[in-house]
């Protein structure tokens, strides 16, 4: 009888388990069958002929057509982050893999990063108009490259640093293995680097959807061209002062964003901790209801099984890159040569760059626009000082509270994810508004509008930092008697400081690129302007004054990898120094 209870329960397990994954591939398939439907169907805007003298300036605000252009605004976000992987990869990899070249690809990602979107749009549109001359694909491809401007940068230099810290035992067992390059990157470098790379692929998304009115609304050269989104219809509304429709935006808006952190980032980032190394005992667990499905489907692992022969045939393609090994000696006297002969060559490239540079710009604008540039340069810097004082100020405590409680981590933690991720510009129009009733000067409240993109990179951060304090540090401070001064004086500081730096950096860089929309707003027809490089940049932008544009870009990259080298670095290097946990 034991035996036929045991039989006739695992019979029924087995139905229950049956139709469960009856049940979940349905809901895959379903979801497939939508996602390529919806593919098909956007695909078609692609295509459309394209003037650009007739070209429209602005998109129609009719609600009705709000799903369509947030879909729109959608796909070219994962369009941008499907090519800023490609492109972390590649650069990456060379930049940790190839020696001297890293001596150029590291410095160069410094100042890339330090360009404003806008910097990029002007110098790349003719580009993409000269490629897809009578297609909308050219501004199309105009406005996913700015959106990949903003989103690549953050992530490459994770997955850098993941390679350039990657534990001596891996390099050691991928040479014993006899890897290929090829094999060595997709089943090393990448499992390893994976963590912190989707959590900066998230930060770096939410980033992106900050120049979704930049990238879908591109003025330059005294054109506007407008794309059918959600970024450009909140422009249209604004420009004709409609408040409810600009709301209907923003509600539409925040429903993506909890909508893609449900359906993407959090099963990522949860599938992602397979690839956690060392002791995970206290890692949180990360839960997602879609990865539990897609687990519970059979089709990816068909998908898997369909797929293994093309994995199979690239492994042997590529073993024409040789082994992941390196030689154990070297010709010391040529390598000295080389070394001398690549400095030598891009020191001269570097130089014959700068002096076109000088002689192109003291030819259309005098070079006395440097001065005028660091002039605006100096007022930009002090909002931004202002906004990191005042962003500390208010929201480390917060984000020590946060993160020393457990219970309100795992409440706040998703709220904050999705307030990073909205793009505070989406508020900008009802921020001028108040200004313009108030009669507050841009040149101050241009420090809030910056703010409000900037801030949370600090919270985040911090929140994060005062998680990982040990339990035994904090029953320490108990046991001690401290009062509340003395335990953030010895401890929740010191603790917390590597990750408010960190916070600081994004923080103060996400500030300098917000300066270009923050300092020029506009509603309806009225128009504000606030002193600064960030106005600047903007005016010439749309001016098609390439030559002021390339002053202020160039200003602007001297003063954020400068405060990088000079302020920010030495404060990273004292916290590992000195205050480092380990």
């Amino acid at each position: 009888m034991a035996m036929l209870r045991s039989s006739t329960f695992t019979g029924q397990e087995a139905a229950l388990r049956t139709r469960s994954q009856f049940a979940a591939d349905a809901l895959v398939l379903a979801a497939v069958a939508v996602l390529f439907w919806l593919l098909i169907r956007l695909s078609h805007g692609f295509t459309a002929p394209f003037n650009p003298a007739s070209a429209p300036s602005s998109v129609s605000t009719d609600p009705a057509n709000l799903p369509y252009y947030a879909a729109r605004s959608l796909l070219r976000m994962f369009v941008a982050l499907i090519v800023s992987t490609i492109f972390t990869f590649i650069y990456a990899t060379a930049a940790a893999r190839l020696r001297r070249t890293e001596k150029i690809l590291v410095p160069l990602l410094d100042i890339l990063q330090s360009v404003p979107v806008l910097g990029f749009l002007s110098v790349t549109l003719s580009v993409w108009l000269m490629l897809f001359p009578h297609s909308e694909l050219g501004v199309e491809c105009a406005s996913v490259f700015a959106i990949f401007t903003s989103q690549v940068w953050n992530m490459t230099f994770a997955f850098y640093q993941s390679l350039v810290t990657q534990p001596r035992d891996l390099d050691e067992a991928a040479r014993l293995l006899r890897l290929t390059k090829w094999q060595r990157f997709w089943r090393v470098d990448v499992p390893y680097g994976m963590l912190p790379l989707v959590w900066n692929g998230m930060m770096s998304f939410g980033g992106g959807w900050f120049f979704l009115i930049a990238s879908e609304v591109i003025s330059v050269n005294n054109q506007v061209y407008a794309l059918p989104g959600i970024g450009s219809y909140v422009a249209a509304a604004s420009q004709q002062e409609q408040i409810g429709r600009m709301l209907l935006a923003i509600a539409v808006m925040i429903v993506m964003v909890i909508g893609v952190n449900f359906l993407f980032w959090r099963p990522l980032t949860a599938w992602a901790e397979r690839f956690r190394t060392g002791d995970t005992a206290n890692a949180e667990q990360q839960r997602s209801l879609v990865l539990n499905l897609l687990r519970r489907s059979t089709l990816p692992r068909m998908a898997g099984r369909l797929l293994r022969p093309v994995g199979a045939g690239l492994d042997r393609t590529m073993r024409v890159f040789g082994l992941a090994d390196r030689p154990l000696r070297w010709n010391q006297g040529r390598r000295r040569l080389g070394d001398i002969v690549f400095v030598v060559v891009v020191t001269l490239l570097i130089g014959w760059g700068l002096l076109q540079m000088l002689g192109y710009v003291n030819e259309q604008t005098g070079l006395g626009q440097f001065g005028v540039a660091a002039g605006l340069g100096l007022i930009t810097f002090a909002r931004v000082v202002v906004l990191l004082i005042v962003g500390t100020l208010v929201w480390v405590p917060i984000g020590v509270w946060i993160g020393l409680n457990p219970r309100v981590t795992r409440f706040a933690q998703p709220i904050v994810q999705v307030l990073a991720s909205f793009p505070a510009n989406f508020l900008f129009p009802f921020m001028t508004l108040a200004l313009i009733r108030t009669g507050i000067s841009l040149d101050i409240g241009g420090v809030l509008l910056m703010a409000l993109g900037a801030q949370w990179y600090i919270l985040f951060n911090v929140i994060a930092g005062a998680s990982a304090i040990p339990n035994d540090l904090r029953e320490a401070a108990a046991i001690l008697r401290l009062s509340r001064l003395q335990t953030w004086r010895t401890l929740y500081a010191p603790a917390v400081f590597a990750s408010w730096v960190t916070g600081g950096i994004t923080a103060a860089g996400g500030a300098w690129n917000a300066s270009i929309v923050a300092e020029i707003v506009s509603y309806g027809n009225t128009t504000l302007v606030a002193h600064g490089l960030g106005s600047y940049i903007a005016e010439a932008t749309a001016d098609g004054d390439f030559a002021r544009t390339l002053v202020g870009v160039t200003v602007m990259s001297v003063f954020v990898v400068g405060l990088n080298r000079l302020f920010w670095r030495r404060l990273y290097d004292f916290a590992e120094r000195r205050l480092s946990l380990t």
